[in-house]
């Protein structure tokens, strides 16, 4: 497989959020807005290819039986960077997204990808795919929290585009809205994989 079917299947054919499922804690959890899922998105997509290029650089070096506790070990390194560079410079966004940003270390996208390929590829591969599945992550925060602001708020990336006295479906972000939404949003991309 060559270097841009690498990186277009995260976006699309192997999608972590709408396709394998994966890492639905953060895509359920802070996806009430736009902004929130694409900083969730952006960061995870930090911590997920410099972590792939880490490992397929030191997978030669470490022994079998801590490989798993290895690879936790760099990628909390690359998310520690991320908690404390959000705090200092995105203080809003790294209060909204508060517990999620450690959490991803323990991210199932992540962690996946460095045992599946970063420890069986090389640097430049490696790099490919965390960059692809990376912004495909990214790519399905944005859509299900700008769905979901949309719906329940009226308004996109905070800018509002409905009155006051509008009636927004409030249900979209409130914790079932994000389960309605992603489903609805699974199932329109299933049904144009069909007829595509």
């Amino acid at each position: 497989m060559n270097n841009w079917q690498n990186f277009t299947k995260g976006l699309f054919k192997d999608n972590p959020v709408f396709v394998m499922l994966l890492g639905m804690c953060p895509v359920l959890g802070v996806t009430t807005s736009a902004i929130n899922g694409m900083g969730m998105g952006l960061a995870t997509l930090f911590v997920l290819t410099c972590s792939n290029l880490v490992i397929a650089l030191v997978k030669n070096i470490i022994p079998d039986k801590v490989r798993i506790p290895c690879f936790i070990v760099v990628i909390a390194s690359f998310v520690t960077m991320v908690d404390l560079l959000m705090a200092a410079y995105l203080q809003p966004l790294h209060e909204k997204l508060g517990l999620f940003i450690p959490l991803i270390v323990v991210n199932c996208v992540i962690l996946g990808r460095a045992e599946a390929f970063a420890s069986k590829n090389g640097v430049f591969s490696s790099l490919i795919d965390g960059l692809g599945m990376g912004f495909g992550f990214t790519l399905a925060l944005t859509l299900l929290g700008s769905t979901r602001e949309v719906l329940g708020s009226g308004s996109l990336f905070d800018f509002s585009f409905v009155g006051e006295d509008s009636n927004t479906l409030l249900l979209f972000v409130m914790p079932p809205g994000a389960f309605l939404a992603l489903g609805y949003l699974i199932a329109l991309i299933n049904k144009f994989k069909r007829t595509a």
